[in-house]
């Protein structure tokens, strides 16, 4: 059975103002994804901004017509993150929610929870794991009876990941057990809110343990017969790549074990690791160590806020550094007697790359012929083959590099 975007109506049956409402659009990211928007949306495309300051959703707005007149009259939505009333208004009105506005432990719930009331779609570019667990307990059983996609994740974090793995899962065997390592390297700048939200989530141990373990008492254990697991794994040298490998202990694997749970491709027993990948062991023992410096200054209040404000919320590098800026994440995968070795690829990956992420991962769900899912889901449930193709065309790479 597959969703048919023609019938654009909340669940009482009013029909929706708007194919998809991007929310935050006047930060930084929110911006590059409102310019994606404005060069690439298809021209029956109904879409809003929306933000708490009208003033500067009025600049951007101008901003954009510049390049792109049919963006002069685009509509402009007032809404505020702490004002249900408003998300609430916001959610009705749209097929699709896109959100941009982060920390999301912070800020993210009540959008959250307006749109599984009112079945529209969402997606956000959330690295945090507690609210993703937060968020599934709080708000998956009323997106399932609605019909509403929750679809965290759609930016760096976690989609090259997840998508790159299920393109390397399709290279393999069927029904056989399955290993896939995926290895991560960068070369970019960070913004201002990417930074933040990082620091919140580093900041939040006890809060992320008591977050994943309520999710597991409320989460459907695995059809029986079937396994997914996304342990993190141990330093070491990687043959396969010629790359050191540190273990990352980010949303990412997460993403990549639940889609494997709702997608029986992956087979009856699946893993998944996953690592930085780094060229020469004094980078990686200098990474590791910078890493537990980090961890362990975000734990104190008073310094993660010191540190929050080395970087104000909506900065970010500019055009020419993000020119400059790449991603690689290169996956192993073996199953059945072979192995396969594939790769996901693209430009800056915090800014422009994610914002094509976001941009196409709200078009898919607004315009394209995909499975049939409902309440908090993944980018690979969800999307899949369709939100592959869609960033092919934006010039993000997905290859195989060879096969035994």
């Amino acid at each position: 059975m597959e969703h048919t975007p023609d019938a654009p109506a909340t669940p009482d049956g009013t029909e929706r103002t708007y194919d998809l409402v991007l929310f935050g659009a006047t930060g930084f990211v929110g911006e590059l994804t409102a310019r994606h928007l404005a060069a690439h949306a298809p021209a029956h495309c109904r879409w809003a901004l929306a933000g708490r300051d009208l003033g500067k959703l009025e600049k951007l707005r101008e901003r954009l017509a510049a390049d792109h007149p049919h963006c002069a009259g685009l509509p402009l939505l007032r809404a505020d993150s702490s004002d249900a009333a408003s998300l609430r208004e916001l959610a009705s009105s749209a097929r699709v929610v896109a959100t941009t506005v982060g920390p999301y432990v912070w800020y993210g719930e009540g959008l959250v929870a307006a749109c599984a009331e009112t079945g529209a779609d969402y997606v956000d570019l959330t690295g945090e794991p507690e609210f993703v667990d937060l968020m599934y307990v709080r708000h998956h059983a009323r997106a399932r009876e609605t019909g509403a996609r929750i679809v965290h994740a759609c930016g760096f974090d976690s989609v090259p990941h997840d998508l790159g793995v299920y393109h390397t899962v399709r290279q393999l065997p069927e029904g056989v057990p399955l290993r896939v390592d995926g290895f991560v390297r960068a070369g970019a700048m960070f913004s201002g809110g990417t930074f933040a939200s990082a620091l919140t989530a580093l900041g939040r141990g006890p809060q992320t343990l008591r977050a994943a373990r309520e999710r597991r008492r409320h989460e459907a254990a695995p059809a029986a017969g079937r396994r997914t697991r996304g342990p993190l794994g141990a330093p070491r040298f990687s043959r396969e790549t010629g790359l050191w490998a540190l273990p990352l202990p980010t949303l990412d694997a997460a993403m990549v074990a639940r889609s494997a749970a709702a997608l029986p491709r992956y087979g009856p027993d699946f893993r998944y690791r996953h690592y930085a990948g780094v060229k020469t062991l004094p980078v990686a023992v200098g990474g590791t160590a910078a890493a537990g410096l980090v961890l362990a200054l975000a734990q104190v209040p008073q310094v993660r806020r010191g540190l929050m404000d080395l970087y104000g919320a909506g900065s970010g590098p500019d055009e020419e550094r993000r020119r400059r800026s790449w991603f690689s994440v290169r996956f192993v995968g073996e199953g059945g007697g072979r192995r396969v070795f594939t790769e996901v690829s693209g430009g800056d990956p915090g800014y422009d790359e994610t914002a094509k992420m976001l941009a196409e991962s709200a078009l898919c769900l607004a315009f394209d012929t995909l499975p049939e899912t409902s309440g908090q889901t993944t980018t690979a449930a969800a999307m899949g083959d369709a939100l592959i193709d869609r960033l092919v065309k934006t010039g993000i790479r997905f290859r195989v590099a060879h096969t035994r």
